[in-house]
């Protein structure tokens, strides 16, 4: 039982329910602490976005903030009022939007404490950012920066090596793109889309199939990363103990599926088949309370509403309860999970965490 470094992993990211009202304004609290990245989904309509604000891009002048659909490729919105307005000490606000705040549907928000600052530029890469809002404690780092068109470092400011780059062009249309390093940096996802990895182990186009360091990640010339004359967001991630973990196993197509260790109780799970043209899916512990197994999932490639699986949380990982393609396949399964709980907070701490 490895002790944790986070003891209280909801200061760092948290989940908030909600059901929406359509009020032109209205602030959405019990976050813990200020988010410096929000992500919501209307959870009953299957026509409604993904909406991404963050604190780096920050507002757009108009009376909102500057968004991202994670489920779109398209460049971020730079006018919208009516979404997510602000940032807030212990939540956000969010407006009339049906994708944030449509009456009487259930919506969901994951939020990322950052910096809680819009950050200043890292130089430690070939390329320095224009901002970085670094939390080194809890694994997660948010920068901007402009592509060169040609091979380059960025840092990220972490101070250890991210499993986890996630890019997204905020000035064009381009794919979300993944880097794991649960599938090697060869390979290449998009977090907006259901195709299976691309690259063959040995890729350059991408990531120049060089791993993350302690400084810096690696972008080489595609325009999903690094187009000349193109803005683009890093969202980077590094494990912690106790608090998250970025991973991969393989499926065992069974109904009696795999179990993994991550040391502690997950509050959210996002998964990719990596092998197959399947959905992404995202488990967490608010929107299936109590009880295992939790069922709901959503999936970040697409708009469609809560549908069922079968995970079961447990205090040390979590299992797979059912032959579901998008998590059993005999692939390579990549996820990223976040704790409501360490399985053992610190040393003076004499009972390990319990399951739900």
């Amino acid at each position: 039982m490895a002790y944790a470094s986070i003891t209280k992993p909801s200061l760092h990211f948290n989940t908030v329910t909600y059901t929406g009202n359509a009020a032109s304004s209205r602030a959405i609290t019990g976050v813990g602490f200020q988010p410096d990245m929000t992500w919501i989904k209307n959870r009953d309509d299957g026509t409604r976005y993904h909406v991404l604000a963050d604190v780096v891009r920050g507002v757009n002048g108009s009376g909102g903030m500057k968004l991202l659909y994670p489920n779109d490729n398209q460049a971020q919105n730079t006018s919208d009022t009516a979404n997510i307005k602000t940032l807030d000490s212990d939540g956000f606000t969010v407006g009339s939007d049906n994708n944030v705040n449509k009456n009487s549907d259930k919506i969901v928000a994951w939020n990322w404490k950052a910096g809680n600052a819009q950050g200043s530029s890292n130089t430690d890469g070939s390329t320095n950012t224009t901002y970085t809002s670094v939390n080194a404690a809890a694994g997660f780092s948010i920068s901007q920066y402009a592509g060169s068109g040609s091979l380059a470092t960025v840092g990220h400011g972490l101070g250890a090596a991210p499993e986890v780059v996630l890019i997204k062009s905020s000035s064009h249309t381009e794919n979300w793109t993944l880097l794991h390093t649960g599938l090697g940096a060869g390979y290449y996802g998009y977090m907006n889309s259901s195709n299976a990895y691309g690259g063959s182990g040995s890729n350059t186009s991408f990531f120049n199939n060089t791993a993350p360091t302690n400084s810096v990640f690696t972008v080489n010339t595609d325009g999903a990363i690094n187009g000349s004359g193109k803005t683009y967001m890093a969202y980077c991630f590094k494990s912690i103990k106790g608090y998250s973990k970025m991973g991969s196993y393989v499926g065992n197509q069974s109904a009696n599926g795999n179990f993994v260790y991550l040391g502690f109780e997950p509050a959210l799970i996002i998964f990719k088949n990596t092998g197959a043209n399947e959905n992404w899916a995202m488990f967490d512990n608010k929107r299936d309370t109590y009880y295992n197994p939790v069922k709901k999932f959503l999936q970040p490639n697409d708009s469609a509403a809560d549908n069922n699986s079968l995970v079961d949380f447990l205090s040390n990982g979590f299992k797979l309860r059912q032959n579901e393609y998008r998590m059993s396949q005999s692939n390579t399964i990549i996820y990223m999970a976040f704790a409501k709980h360490p399985l053992v907070a610190n040393v003076g701490a004499s009972i390990p965490n319990t399951a739900r």
